[in-house]
């Protein structure tokens, strides 16, 4: 059979031995070749079992598909030592083993654009610690699995493809190795991939799993997966499934049009996802079940469920954090439940959510830091006792209700806005409790917060903005309320007979008559829009005002991205101002204050102004009683501290002034978003303040210097005092006056701006003196300052 015969092309070092010959069987041919020979077989249909025990290559003479090896049963193809084998399509019809088997320590196989056509149990399997290089490969195997690595065997795999499998399309067990890059694997009955075994591990890159009767990826007792850039779709199970201490790594794939979960995992199992889409999936895009069990998200987005099943679902003790994401367009989006559970939660937006962005319950807890809800039904649940958590800066917006707390639950939230409710932005019941710290209730369709049944809520500097119903609505006592304020609250100034009765705390009548909690009105705020054309009319100070107008605008740009889902920087507002006495400071710090309120960053924005003789004391612990005091004067508002440097002075090893440092840094600490904090003072002495005290400086932003007035711009403070008290400069008053300027001594005691003023007091004492004398002083007489008027000099 001249069409089977075989040919065999020594290599240069064996033509010394024999000649190049042709054999009638594959068999004969490989008995006689050597190492590092070539085997070409001619067109045709081999029906051995061919074995290659050899380091030889085989391939067709007439290119790929030309030649088949079919044996009528058994293995096919088994490879035990470092052959190659070309273009070769390979049969088999043996259901109990495999058509491809590649085994042994010595055994390091080459297969290039081979077609594995089968119905055998295994299409290719490489075991025993053997390793396997597969390149532009097909296996279609309906019977059994498409590609089995085991016993510690190793397979690079690249632009492959398992086209069909009865079973798994590729399985790695019992510590084997496989690496895939831009393979295909589909239409398999059981799994794409199934990983098992402490050990194993398959490391895909660039490949799609598709059309699977069964789980994209299952993985379990303690193998390992990473996936990276790979797409799963199209299967009938879980697109990823993990059990008994699995763990499943992905770098930026894409699992989507899934019937059931994107991925379900449990037994202690991990799944970690970096920058992955999740859409279109049935029932949940993560299910993470029983204690130990994590599952970490970090630039992920989650949208578009089919189903009408929470999005994620954490329960039973397992663990979920969530860091930057997306999740939008879901029925719910995230249910924690379960004592021992716990969803870790940063920089994550929420929108489009049917039903519940986040539910929390059976003793279950959250902790939320920077995230956003928006157009949902309700913002946060937290349903029965022991529920809980803690929420930081969080803003719920475009809602039916924001937060509802019942049956026991307490959670902490602090610095949070619900914006824009369709009902209540807070609302607690049925002994639900609840603590709120410095959170807003703004623009809502229904009460801010609504707490009924007596629940025991703590609001603590909360505050009610624009609110259809009313800001505060406790219908029995219970809320224990501190520093609270509302715009439904009258202002203490209003006439008596025009006050209406506060809407907040209508308490039922009973046989001990219980203090309504007090809501105080929110104070006066100019917006900011006028407090920065006041900053702008500040005569000189140009650097000065580009520095607080780009802190104002990192301030309002930050709001507005944290309202769009997106990162803020988080900024410290504390500033420190250097520069000579009369420069403005206080000033602009009065107006920084007034702008930050304006903003809704902080509650009043009023300016306590205090020195080193309001917070330092005569004995041991005054000092941080005075300092304490002084803050919770400023709660709300600036604490500015003229003089800083006196806190510390260069000999003060015994000074109580540390002391007074150190309360104040604690306090910045424990009541940061609370207060701003501006120290002042002369440059040098700050500058040494600061860098003798690190604990200090490390909470400060930025340092803001106001230069001297130049004495044009003196001159322009004298004009501004003349007009604001109704007198005039003449044109040679003017002149003299800049003159006068030009010759004061700007030593460390000169006074800048505030000099300029006693300048001008000076001249209006000196204007009356000369006026008096005057027997019918006219109206321009009486407002006109002449170059007479001037201080004599010095």
């Amino acid at each position: 059979m001249s069409e089977h015969r075989v040919r065999v092309t020594q290599d240069s070092g064996s033509r010394w031995r024999r000649r190049a010959g042709e054999y009638q069987t594959l068999a004969e041919a490989l008995a006689a070749a050597e190492p590092g020979d070539t085997v070409t077989l001619r067109p045709g249909v081999f029906r051995e079992n061919v074995l290659l025990d050899k380091a030889v290559t085989v391939l067709p003479a007439e290119g790929p598909g030309t030649v088949r090896l079919d044996p009528s049963s058994g293995v096919a193809l088994t490879i035990t030592a470092a052959a190659t084998v070309r273009d070769l399509v390979i049969e088999g019809y043996d259901s109990s083993a495999a058509a491809v088997l590649i085994t042994g320590p010595e055994a390091a196989a080459t297969l290039v654009g081979c077609r594995v056509d089968t119905h055998s149990a295994v299409g290719i399997e490489v075991t025993e610690r053997a390793a396997a290089q597969l390149t532009g490969c097909t296996v279609s195997n309906p019977a059994g699995l498409g590609l089995r690595l085991r016993g510690a065997a190793t397979a690079q795999i690249d632009e492959c493809e398992v086209a069909a499998a009865g079973q798994a399309g590729l399985a790695v067990l019992e510590g084997a190795g496989a690496r895939l890059n831009r393979c295909r694997l589909h239409h398999a009955a059981g799994a794409g991939v199934l990983l098992t075994d402490a050990g194993s591990l398959a490391e895909l890159t660039g490949c799609e799993l598709y059309e699977i009767k069964g789980s994209g990826v299952q993985a379990e007792a303690k193998a390992v997966g990473r996936l990276t850039d790979c797409a799963v779709h199209r299967v009938t199970g879980n697109g990823l499934t993990l059990d008994t201490e699995a763990e499943l790594h992905l770098l930026e794939c894409r699992l989507h049009e899934l019937p059931e979960n994107a991925a379900d995992l449990r037994g202690h199992s991990t799944l970690t996802l970096e920058r992955c889409t999740v859409r279109a999936f049935g029932r949940g895009a993560l299910s993470v079940w029983d204690p130990g069990t994590r599952a970490e998200a970090t630039g992920c987005v989650i949208e578009d469920s089919t189903g009408d099943y929470p999005a994620i679902w954490v329960s039973d003790g397992a663990q979920l954090t969530l860091a930057d994401c997306s999740l939008h367009d879901l029925p719910d989006a995230l249910f924690v439940l379960d004592r021992d559970s716990r969803a870790t939660v940063t920089d994550t937006s929420f929108s489009r959510i049917r039903s519940s962005a986040i539910s929390v319950s059976s003793g279950a807890t959250v902790a939320l830091e920077r995230c956003k809800v928006r157009e949902a039904g309700t913002g946060l649940w937290f349903r029965d006792h022991g529920s809980g958590g803690l929420l930081t800066e969080c803003e719920i917006a475009e809602v039916a209700t924001g937060v509802i707390v019942t049956k026991g639950a307490d959670p902490v939230l602090r610095d949070c806005v619900v914006r824009g409710s369709a009902e209540a932005a807070v609302y607690v019941s049925a002994q639900g409790k609840g603590s709120f710290e410095d959170c807003r209730a703004v623009q809502g369709k229904g009460f801010g917060f609504h707490v009924i049944d007596g629940c025991r809520t703590a609001l603590t500097r909360c505050r009610a903005e624009q609110n259809a119903r009313a800001g505060f609505e406790f219908a029995e006592p219970g809320p224990v309320v501190e520093a609270c304020s509302s715009d439904d609250v009258p202002s203490a100034t209003a006439p008596v007979e025009t006050v209406p009765t506060p809407r907040t705390a209508q308490l039922t009548a009973g046989p001990a008559l219980v203090a309504p909690p007090q809501i105080a009105p929110i104070p006066d705020c100019r917006p900011a829009e006028e407090a920065l054309a006041e900053l702008d009319a500040l005569i000189g100070l140009a650097t000065v005002k580009q520095e607080v107008r780009t802190l104002i605008d990192l301030i309002s740009v930050g709001r507005r991205r944290r309202q769009a889902g997106l990162k803020a920087p988080s900024l410290r507002r504390h500033l420190v101002f250097t520069g000579s006495p009369g420069t403005g400071k206080t000033t602009v710090a009065r107006l920084y204050g007034e702008i930050l309120a304006s903003l809704g960053v902080l509650q009043r924005g009023h300016l306590v102004e205090v020195a080193r003789v309001d917070l330092v004391g005569e004995h041991i612990g005054s000092t941080a009683i005075r300092t304490q005091a002084a803050f919770e004067q400023a709660r709300g508002g600036v604490l500015f501290i003229d003089e800083a440097y006196t806190l510390s002075p260069e000999d003060g090893a015994r000074d109580f002034g540390r002391e007074a440092i150190d309360t104040l840094v604690k306090l910045m600490e424990d009541h940061r978003d609370a207060v701003v904090v501006i120290v002042a003072g002369y440059t040098a002495e700050m500058e040494r303040f600061l860098s003798s005290n690190p604990g200090v400086s490390s909470r400060f932003s930025r340092t803001i210097a106001f230069p001297d007035y130049t004495d044009a711009e003196l001159l322009e403070i004298a004009r501004t005092q003349c007009a604001e008290h109704e007198y005039q400069l003449a044109e040679a008053t003017a002149g003299a006056l800049l003159d006068h300027f030009a010759t004061l001594h700007r030593g460390p005691s000169f006074g800048n701006g505030r000099t300029a003023r006693q300048v001008f007091e000076t001249m209006v004492e000196r204007h009356a003196m000369r006026v008096a004398q005057l027997p019918d002083p006219s109206t321009e007489d009486l407002q006109l300052l002449l170059p007479a008027d001037l201080p004599l000099p010095r």
